[in-house]
């Protein structure tokens, strides 16, 4: 069920770093290049995917891991900080997390990797920067866009009940996306890796998705022509400078809609070329018609899947839905009868 593009790439040599390529990856433009929070001056003034599919009465959510947790008195850690606890805070406490944090705690244990490290980003959290999906970035519980925004705990239960939303962005925290090494050693499969490491990085990312990947694909919503798909968000040393690098990017699908037994091809695919895909999928034009920011001359993925499997163009209302991870970008796309659904993970590398 896997097939893989051999010639995935950066849409700019010059768009680093992370920050602008998840905005990318949902508006088709790049916003501020930089990592900085979203308020009060990395605001993107354009219009994104989670707003369009709203307008089409379709929802959409953001699962991000270490969110929506409450400290020692009860408080959503988002805001009130304290001490991170594993306790999940009610859905009517979720905020929405416009600002990154960091740290350790003895009440907290992840449930991945183990440590007492936490380490949520809000730069590979995209909706965070448009006011259309931050709620203008009030982050408080009493925001209508906080219940788009969930913790990544929660997503078990949803995927067990069958209540994942039309489309979901899921970010990993830095520690399982192979963005950062812990503090401590880590022992995986056997073998132990030093703490801070490139080697550690990798082992805490695979790690996480060989607990994440399964259970995803034991759900309905994936069963039923689901989609998962491994991605990165740029790749380092590909710069302005070096504009001919031609560093290629990790853009893997494993779907029973995938053409699969490893098919890959040499055709040139970009950030851009998820967007339209997701639009086609989705139904979801711009405002005016047409695609998202700069993602319209992109080629889509159809050639990675069955012939048939994406739409050629942006189609009336589909019966399509989408799951994507985003790994540095993991993505799983779902087509069900009736009612679309779909997650979307992501983080950076």
């Amino acid at each position: 069920m896997t097939s893989y593009a051999s010639n995935y790439q950066n849409v700019s040599p010059s768009l680093h770093p992370s920050e602008p390529n998840y905005v990318w990856q949902v508006s088709g433009t790049h916003g501020p290049l930089n990592d900085a929070d979203p308020y009060p001056a990395n605001i993107v003034n354009a219009p994104n995917l989670g707003q369009l599919m709203a307008a089409k009465g379709e929802t959409w959510r953001s699962y991000q891991e270490d969110t929506d947790l409450l400290n020692t008195s009860g408080q959503n850690f988002n805001s009130a900080g304290g001490t991170l606890t594993n306790n999940v805070a009610s859905k009517s406490q979720y905020e929405v997390p416009l600002t990154s944090f960091s740290g350790a705690s003895t009440e907290y244990t992840n449930a991945y990797n183990l440590s007492h490290q936490y380490n949520y980003a809000a730069k590979h959290n995209p909706f965070v920067f448009f006011t259309a999906t931050n709620g203008g970035n009030n982050p408080t519980s009493s925001n209508p866009q906080a219940q788009n925004y969930t913790p990544l705990q929660q997503l078990s239960t949803d995927l067990a009940n069958n209540t994942v939303a039309n489309f979901n962005w899921i970010s990993p925290d830095q520690y399982n996306d192979m963005h950062s090494a812990l503090s401590t050693n880590f022992t995986y499969n056997g073998v132990t890796y030093l703490a801070g490491t490139d080697q550690e990085q990798i082992a805490l990312s695979d790690n996480f998705l060989s607990k994440i990947v399964p259970l995803i694909e034991a759900s309905t919503a994936f069963k039923d022509n689901g989609e998962i798909v491994i991605w990165n968000d740029e790749t380092e040393g590909d710069n302005s400078a070096n504009s001919t690098a031609g560093y290629t990017s990790t853009e893997i699908i494993i779907s029973p809609l995938a053409k699969g037994d490893a098919y890959t091809n040499d055709t040139l695919y970009t950030h851009s070329s998820d967007l339209v895909t997701l639009e086609r999928i989705f139904g979801a034009a711009a405002p005016g018609g047409g695609y998202l920011g700069a993602s319209g001359d992109a080629t889509a993925l159809t050639d990675l899947y069955v012939a048939g499997a994406i739409p050629s163009s942006i189609p009336e209302p589909s019966t399509w839905a989408m799951m994507a991870l985003g790994f540095a970008g993991l993505a799983v796309a779902f087509r069900l009868r009736r009612k679309s659904r779909a997650v979307s993970l992501a983080a950076a590398l």
